[in-house]
């Protein structure tokens, strides 16, 4: 994870001004985030507690709170929190990874991986989800968005900076599989084409770990 954290660190202010504005050209990915923050509202388990994890200069945790969710942000990268803390001072964001998070055992009502996930190697990808599947409450909600495809895009430079970065492409169905495998229920799948300068597919999974019987 040093690699991401560097990388991270090196790029924070170009990459925030390459997706300060990107949700207002995102329909569908604003829809599935409306979604998500309706369904946690609605399941009222652990006082509607929401973490995004890998939340870099924190815009997606700022949409969510504006839709009236509960959330805090975490992140590998301290040069992209200033930068959350900057632009949201009123929000927390907290320094944290993904592998191994500093959460209390189902204590979030969400949790939301938006593009973060796809920086974790596929043999560590069912530890994450298992660890995802640990910090939320039964009946917790998880959102995943991320590129489709099956081949990594690495990157030695980016923004003039020189750089580790992989960007790992997931599979819907074998993320789907993995979700399932960690326990959740998959709720909804949406998948589109790419858009703009995009060179994949971007898919989002929303997930809900399973109530405890009555």
């Amino acid at each position: 994870m040093g690699d991401t954290r560097a990388g991270y660190d090196a790029i924070a202010a170009d990459y925030l001004e390459l997706v300060r504005d990107e949700l207002a050209r995102r329909p569908l990915e604003r829809a599935m985030l409306a979604a998500f923050a309706d369904t946690v509202r609605d399941e009222k388990v652990a006082d509607g507690l929401v973490a995004e994890i890998g939340c870099g200069p924190g815009r997606i945790t700022a949409h969510l709170h504006g839709l009236g969710v509960n959330i805090f942000g975490i992140d590998l990268s301290p040069q992209m929190l200033a930068l959350a803390r900057k632009a949201h001072p009123g929000l927390r964001f907290e320094e944290g990874s993904m592998t191994a998070l500093d959460l209390p055992t189902g204590g979030l009502a969400g949790l939301v991986a938006w593009y973060s996930l796809i920086h974790i190697p596929p043999d560590h990808r069912p530890g994450v989800l298992a660890e995802f599947y640990r910090v939320l409450a039964p009946g917790g909600r998880l959102l995943l968005g991320f590129q489709v495809g099956d081949r990594p895009r690495v990157y030695t430079e980016a923004f003039g900076h020189t750089v580790s970065l992989v960007f790992h492409r997931l599979s819907m169905d074998g993320t789907a599989d993995l979700l399932r495998e960690a326990g959740f229920e998959v709720t909804t799948r949406v998948l589109r084409e790419p858009e703009d300068s995009e060179e994949a597919q971007q898919g989002c999974l929303l997930a809900r770990k399973p109530a405890l019987s009555t």
